[in-house]
């Protein structure tokens, strides 16, 4: 005889199971800690603006209308000492940004070619790239900077050196580039019949001139390299239906070089050259020595430990997989290119964000050599002729915040698409 009972009914909802039941009360008590930590934080800010304004220095971050009344020595934009102080810590922001993308890119191709080079099998060439990495990656990066400044300064030749019939000194690369104590001199690219500029953000302290001509340059590129990608992919579908790929390095050649070559002669492109007039070189792109060291000392200090991250990746591959590249006819330098490195990728990608999270962060280290980044001006000079410390070194702390969050979300994206598919 079989007995049917009608299954168990949910127990209703009471409070007290949020404390004893045990489905919700880990809920609970993320909760209570969560509410818990949102009160002290804002009692802590609330207690500092009442005591702030006790003192007669309240939250207020006008001082960035007020005239900044300092120079920046090396600059992407337009300035003078009557724009404003947010005008200043916008300069700061670019030249900060410059540093770390010019670093981390240097640093990745010199860490990645030294990490190689310590595995090579020539024992000379993996010593001295062993000594490079622990050269480096043992001395502070401060000494680093302050010495490569000192070389700069006293080992290179002064403008004077280049005057006279017989000068001490000449320029390089055809006599377009100067290389001095006080910085080295490039051509800068011009435009006889230049589109001319559109200034963004009106007369703001932010405004900015867009140059019509590069728009227009990196618009074909773009599409230059999107027509490219296409092609090629065209290549690899016929390959896969007639197992034969057709030559296209000729057409991938023209399309990527040719519409841009055009539009720089439509756009009447010429290239500006420095000039020793008086006591200094005039025309052309200063790079100070400043930037030059920072960059250079930043970014040789960073490929020491990118190097090591580098060859731990290597080594975490099955010698296996070199040896059936080998048995398939490959040859080593196709072997580290095609097999090696792109599964070690996985195991470099991460510990590789941390280094261009140091590097960036690092560049704060550029008011030692006098090079005007944001901690120089917003966190340096603003900071002292306002008296807002509160609000300058909250905004300097945001600020580098928002670009290591943006740089870890970058590098996390290519880590998601370089990683292996499983299935």
């Amino acid at each position: 005889m079989t007995t049917f009972t009608d299954p168990p009914k949910e127990p209703t909802f009471r409070l007290s199971m949020l404390i004893y039941d045990t489905r919700y009360r880990s809920l609970t008590i993320q909760c209570v800690a969560l509410m818990g930590f949102m009160l002290l934080a804002a009692w802590l800010i609330n207690n500092t603006i009442v005591n702030l304004a006790t003192l007669g220095k309240p939250v207020d971050f006008g001082f960035f209308r007020d005239p900044a009344s300092y120079d920046i020595n090396q600059r992407l934009l337009e300035y003078t000492s009557r724009d404003t102080h947010l005008r200043a810590s916008f300069l700061g922001l670019l030249n900060t940004l410059l540093v770390a993308v010019l670093g981390c890119v240097t640093a990745t191709v010199v860490g990645v070619v030294v990490g190689v080079l310590r595995l090579s099998r020539n024992w000379l060439v993996a010593r001295i790239m062993a000594v490079y990495v622990e050269m480096f990656r043992n001395v502070p990066v401060l000494l680093w900077i302050v010495l490569a400044l000192a070389i700069l300064i006293e080992s290179l030749p002064k403008p004077s050196d280049f005057r006279g019939e017989d000068p001490a000194a000449t320029m390089a690369l055809f006599d377009s580039v100067a290389i001095t104590n006080r910085g080295v001199y490039i051509p800068e690219p011009l435009f006889s019949r230049s589109l001319g500029e559109v200034y963004l953000l009106g007369e703001s302290s932010l405004r900015f001139a867009v140059s019509l001509d590069l728009f227009l340059i990196l618009a074909v590129l773009s599409a230059s390299i999107l027509t490219v990608r296409w092609n090629l992919s065209r290549a690899k579908r016929v390959q896969e239906l007639t197992g034969e790929r057709p030559v296209t390095w000729h057409v991938t050649t023209g399309l990527l070089f040719g519409p841009t070559v055009a539009v720089l002669v439509a756009l009447g492109f010429h290239l500006g050259y420095p000039e020793l007039k008086g006591f200094n070189f005039t025309g052309g792109t200063h790079l100070r020595n400043s930037l030059i060291a920072l960059w250079l000392s930043l970014s040789l200090y960073t490929a020491a430990f990118i190097a090591e991250i580098v060859r731990g990746g290597i080594l975490a591959i099955s010698k296996g997989q070199t040896e059936a590249a080998s048995a398939l006819g490959l040859r080593s330098n196709r072997i580290m290119s095609l097999v090696i490195l792109p599964q070690a990728l996985r195991v470099i990608i991460p510990p590789l964000i941390s280094q261009f999270l140091n590097l960036t962060k690092n560049s704060s280290l550029a008011i030692a050599v006098g090079y005007m980044d944001l901690t120089g001006t917003l966190g340096g000079i603003t900071l002292n002729q306002t008296g807002r410390e509160l609000e300058c070194v909250l905004l300097l702390m945001l600020v580098y915040l928002g670009i290591s969050l943006c740089i870890s979300a970058v590098m996390n994206w290519y880590n998601r698409t370089v990683k292996l598919v499983e299935r």
